[in-house]
C-alpha cells in the first residue's frame, strides 16, 4: 500500500471515529447540558423540550451528513440506470415491498429516515419505492415489536406490522400511480437527471474512478443540500420539542374515548403532528388501552404519531412541492383511519 492511499485511509477512518464520537455523546451531552449546565428540572414541560432540542438537532444533522455523503460516495460509481433497470425487471410490486422490508429493519424516527429518503431520490430510486421505504420507516423496527408483543401481546404486535408494511407498500403503489415525481422540488429533479460524474479512462481502456474523485463528488452532495435543508432541520425540530414537552397524553385518553365513528379520523388528524419514536410511543399506546381508548382509535394515532410529524413535513417541504405534500398526508390519515375503523368494528380479531 503505498503512502498516499495509506494516509487516505487513515483520514477516512479518523473522520469516522469523530463522527462516531459525536453522534454516540448527543444523548448524555443534552441530558448534561439540560438538567446540569442550565439547571432545568427532570421531567418537567420545559425541560423535556429543551433536552430534546439539544439531542435531536445535532442527531439528524449528523445523520443528514453521514448518509449523504455515503450515498453521494456510492453513486459517483454506481451505474443508477442499472438499478433502475434490475428493480423494473423485478416489477414495481417486488420494489415496493423491498422499500418496506428495508424501511421496517433502519431503526430511524420519521425525521432521521429524511436524509436516506433524499439519497435515495439523488441516486434516482423510483419516488414509489422510496415512499414505501418513508412510510415504514419510522413505524416498525426490532425494539417496538419486542416491547409491542410483551406488553400488549402478539396479535397487536403482529398487527402493528401488518398495517405498516401495507401502508408502506400501498403508499409507494398510489404515488407511482398519480406520477408524484412530477411534485418534487425543482432542484432534486434537476441532480436526479445530472449523471454521477464523468469516468476516467485507463490506459487499457477501461473506465474507473479515482477515490478522489468520489470523495470530491460526495462532499459537494453533502454541501448542496446540507446548505439546502438545515436550518429546516432545527425548525421542524425545535417545533417536535415543544410538541414533546407540553401535550399532555391523558388529553387524548379524555376526548377520544366516547367510539363515535369521528373518533378515529380525528385521533388520526391529532397524531400526525406530534413527533415521537416507535419505541417511544408503546408505553402510551398501553396507557391509552388502559383508560379506555378503544384499540382501533389507539392503534390508528399511535401510528399515525410515528408515521408523520410537523417537524418532518417542515423538512419534507424543501424535497416535495406542496401538492405531493399533502397527497403524502391524504393517504396516512385515509389508511390509519380505516384501520382503526375496521378493528374498531371487529375487535375479536385482537381478542
Amino acid at each position: 500500500m503505498d503512502n498516499e492511499r495509506f494516509l487516505r485511509l487513515l483520514k477516512g477512518a479518523a473522520a469516522l471515529g469523530l463522527w462516531l464520537a459525536a453522534y454516540n455523546t448527543t444523548l448524555p451531552f443534552s441530558r448534561w447540558l439540560t438538567y446540569s449546565l442550565f439547571g432545568f428540572e427532570q421531567g418537567s414541560g420545559i425541560g423535556n423540550a429543551v433536552q430534546f432540542f439539544l439531542y435531536d438537532t445535532p442527531k439528524i444533522l449528523l445523520l443528514l451528513v453521514f448518509m449523504i455523503y455515503v450515498i453521494g460516495w456510492l453513486r459517483a460509481g454506481l451505474n443508477t440506470d442499472r438499478v433502475r433497470e434490475y428493480l423494473k425487471g423485478k416489477g414495481r410490486g417486488a420494489g415496493y415491498v423491498l422499500g418496506a422490508v428495508f424501511g421496517a429493519v433502519t431503526p430511524f424516527c420519521s425525521c432521521s429516515s429524511i436524509p436516506l429518503f433524499i439519497g435515495f431520490l439523488t441516486a434516482r430510486i423510483p419516488l414509489g419505492i422510496t415512499m414505501s421505504f418513508l412510510i415504514t420507516s419510522p413505524i416498525i423496527n426490532e425494539v417496538a415489536i419486542v416491547l409491542l408483543w410483551s406488553l400488549l401481546g402478539w396479535k397487536l404486535a403482529l398487527a402493528y406490522i401488518a398495517v405498516g408494511l401495507l401502508a408502506g407498500i400501498l403508499g409507494g403503489l398510489f404515488m407511482d400511480a398519480l406520477r408524484g415525481e412530477r411534485w418534487l422540488q425543482p432542484y432534486l429533479l434537476e441532480q436526479m437527471k445530472r449523471p454521477a460524474l464523468q469516468m476516467l479512462m485507463t490506459s487499457s481502456g477501461r473506465l474507473r474512478l479515482t477515490a478522489d474523485d468520489r470523495h470530491r463528488f460526495a462532499l459537494h452532495e453533502v454541501r448542496t443540500i446540507f446548505s439546502r435543508v438545515w436550518k429546516w432541520v432545527m425548525l421542524g425540530v425545535l417545533l417536535g420539542a415543544a410538541l414533546h414537552g407540553f401535550v399532555p397524553e391523558a388529553w387524548f385518553a379524555e376526548h377520544l374515548s366516547q367510539g363515535q365513528w369521528w373518533n378515529v379520523p380525528a385521533a388520526v388528524a391529532l397524531g400526525i403532528p406530534l413527533y415521537t419514536n416507535v419505541t417511544g410511543i408503546v408505553p402510551v399506546m398501553e396507557s391509552l388501552l388502559m383508560k379506555g381508548l378503544p384499540v382501533g382509535t389507539t392503534l390508528a394515532f399511535c401510528m399515525s404519531s410515528v408515521a408523520a410529524s410537523l417537524p418532518e413535513l417542515i423538512m419534507l417541504k424543501q424535497v416535495m412541492r406542496t401538492r405531493l405534500l399533502a397527497l403524502f398526508l391524504l393517504f396516512l390519515w385515509l389508511v390509519f383511519t380505516l384501520t382503526g375503523w375496521l378493528l374498531n368494528a371487529l375487535p375479536f380479531l385482537l381478542s
